[in-house]
């Protein structure tokens, strides 16, 4: 089966979101130079926990994405998982105060769960 062209765009955002934020974990570890220390004062061991976070987070959205592009169905429920978890943490944000940001991200992530669940895309993901 071809590969629906929105789920084409979406692989390709999330593989460039797990590159960056593998390089940023990395960077975090001072693999370029700097390290997380450097921007957490006075914890390094709380910098490097939260590089290592960063760096896990990274691997599976990397290798997510690469599902996603090979039209993987455990790729399709991971997405949707995630997406689920990014719309909880958008709405519990409001709570904090309606930003912008928060009300447009909430907004693309609300489309990006409606096309998860078109029929095209579910079947070119076998479900």
């Amino acid at each position: 089966m071809n590969r629906p062209i929105g789920v084409t765009i979406i692989a390709i955002l999330v593989i460039i979101g797990g590159i960056l934020g593998i390089l940023g974990g990395l960077a975090g570890f001072g693999l370029f130079g700097s390290t997380a220390a450097d921007a957490v004062a006075g914890s390094e061991t709380l910098a490097s926990v939260y590089a290592g976070t960063i760096l896990v987070v990274s691997i599976i959205q990397l290798a997510v994405g690469i599902g996603l592009w090979m039209l993987k169905s455990w790729a399709w429920t991971l997405a949707v998982v995630v997406v689920i978890l990014r719309v909880v943490g958008d709405v519990f944000s409001l709570f904090f105060g309606v930003a912008i940001n928060t009300l447009i991200t909430l907004a693309i992530h609300l489309v990006i769960m409606w096309y998860l669940f078109r029929p095209e895309v579910k079947q070119a993901f076998g479900r």
